[in-house]
């Protein structure tokens, strides 16, 4: 009796695969009762519901800002543009305006929580939102530079050197 509830706990958490293995392994041969997994199976285009707390009006910087919980048991997840556009008809502003960063799935999966930021206008979006996020929301460019290892390698050339010579050594290596 005890070994059909553990079986039939695998079943609920983990799906029917897990259950057939945990069978021949234990080497009972019982009917065990199909499980209905629905709350489990991979759905991409599943049913979401998305609950906001803590909500605050947040004059100083022009935003309105918010916790976000979205339960999704049959996704493995939502994404952030998805998750904005459903919280700018929610909150009737543009989907640009929203910005929802610090999601973190619950373990187990169908429940995941957040933090989101509903700016009044693009200008104070700009200057308060950071330049990652800004970049992340196409609301500015990314800044290209040389990696890291180069520019240390470029500095580590100019300091062998003294005067003019350093601006030299900074450079490049010229290719043969």
């Amino acid at each position: 009796m005890v070994m059909e509830r553990i079986i039939s706990l695998y079943g609920k958490l983990f799906g029917s695969e897990l259950v057939e293995i945990r069978r021949r392994e234990l080497g009972t041969t019982k009917e065990i009762p199909s499980i209905a997994l629905s709350c489990h199976s991979a759905d991409p285009q599943g049913p979401v519901t998305i609950r906001t707390t803590q909500f605050i009006t947040n004059r100083l910087l022009n935003r309105r800002q918010f916790i976000v919980t979205i339960f999704h048991p049959t996704r493995a997840n939502i994404s952030r543009s998805e998750l904005g556009e459903k919280l700018a008809g929610l909150y009737k502003t543009e989907a640009a305006r929203v910005s929802v960063f610090g999601l973190k799935t619950k373990f187990g999966g169908g429940v995941s929580t957040g933090f989101g930021l509903i700016y009044d206008d693009e200008e104070s979006q700009k200057k308060f939102e950071p330049k990652h996020r800004l970049v992340r929301s196409g609301l500015a460019d990314k800044v290209v530079k040389a990696s890291r290892k180069l520019r240390k390698e470029r500095k580590n050339r100019s300091k062998k050197v003294r005067g003019k010579a350093k601006t030299k050594a900074a450079e490049p290596a010229k290719k043969k």
